[in-house]
């Protein structure tokens, strides 16, 4: 499949409607694969299909057994990529995970140092229950989630695009977890939370558990094709306006509104800007549009901004969680802009 938008110049309204329309349609198709296992959902999904196609990250957060890790393992499946899985505990170490230089025979009697490549070597990453591990473990992703790479020693070895980490964690106050390094929890694109199933879903998951046979999930995307999703998705112009309202709500985050002042000791990085506008690029292709709207940043805000703004002391007393100061900041720059 060719997803590459065709030249500004060479734009043709019918080609392009129906061009959007296929990706819209492949989308929906893993979209079903993913909902033969999971059930309802449906925002973490998204959330995890736009974090695949725009190269980023996704953190999924939720009391044990709810399905995060269930979900990565039915996304990869309905994906034609590689995929591995790495169950982080505290002695855990960063060799096993980007892999280290062992010392093996020569076939010619002597012996010599080889590189045996960890599960990091792949396409999916399943980083399961990634605050389990000490903090030295975790950082061993850094390099790989934002450059691609990974370095042993004086060598460095590139990761075969698609690459793409997909981390379980459960909450912080649970006993044995550390929390993320602010400089990792950046590396991410959203932080998805994942809710307790409604009393409708719990009945739709036993039904689907409590039985012989499995799902059967049938890969609908290749590499190539995510690869050039991503493509069109960096062709699709965004308007001024929404972009303006994305910078908004960042620099917002920095004290210049009166949330951020009462709630926020620190606020979103750039990175919180760059993935916004990415996202809702995705998020419109989703839709079969090319035009992301501000509706779309609104939608995207708090999971992109969730994990990159740290809060003060007075909303820790007060109760007052992540989304509440993203729902406010997003409340001020709506009467700005009016």
């Amino acid at each position: 499949m060719d997803t590459q938008l065709p030249k500004e110049d060479a734009w043709n309204a019918d080609e392009l409607a129906e061009h959007l329309t296929d990706i819209a349609a492949r989308l929906q198709r893993l979209r079903d694969e993913i909902s033969k296992v999971i059930v309802g959902q449906a925002d973490v999904i998204d959330g995890a299909m736009i974090g695949l196609l725009a190269g980023g990250h996704v953190l999924l957060e939720g009391v044990p057994g709810i399905g995060k890790t269930q979900l990565v393992r039915t996304l990869a499946q309905a994906v034609s990529l590689d995929f591995s899985r790495v169950q982080f505990t505290p002695d855990l170490m960063p060799s096993d995970i980007i892999g280290t230089n062992v010392l093996v025979d020569d076939p010619g009697g002597g012996r010599r140092f080889s590189f045996q490549k960890g599960p990091i070597f792949t396409h999916i990453l399943l980083a399961d229950e990634i605050n389990r591990a000490t903090p030295k473990t975790q950082s061993a992703l850094l390099e790989a989630m934002q450059e691609q790479s990974v370095t042993v020693g004086r060598e460095t070895r590139k990761l075969a695009p698609p690459f793409f980490v997909m981390a379980t964690q459960n909450p912080l106050e649970m006993e044995g977890t550390y929390p993320l390094p602010e400089a990792q929890l950046d590396r991410f694109m959203f932080k998805l939370h994942v809710p307790f199933p409604s009393r409708d879903e719990l009945h739709a998951i036993v039904e689907r558990t409590i039985r012989v046979g499995e799902v059967d999930v049938v890969p609908v995307l290749s590499g190539e094709e995510i690869l050039a999703i991503r493509r069109t998705a960096l062709g699709c112009p965004v308007a001024h306006h929404v972009i303006d309202y994305a910078i908004r709500l960042v620099e917002g985050s920095h004290g210049r509104l009166e949330p951020a002042r009462r709630y926020l000791r620190s606020g979103a990085s750039p990175r919180a800007v760059q993935s916004l506008t990415l996202g809702v690029k995705l998020r419109a292709l989703l839709e079969g549009r090319t035009n992301a709207s501000i509706d779309d940043v609104r939608a995207l805000a708090a999971p992109v901004m969730r994990h990159r703004i740290l809060l003060n002391f007075d909303a820790e007393a007060d109760g007052i969680p992540p989304d509440q100061v993203v729902a406010e900041l997003i409340e001020h720059v709506d009467r700005e802009v009016r």
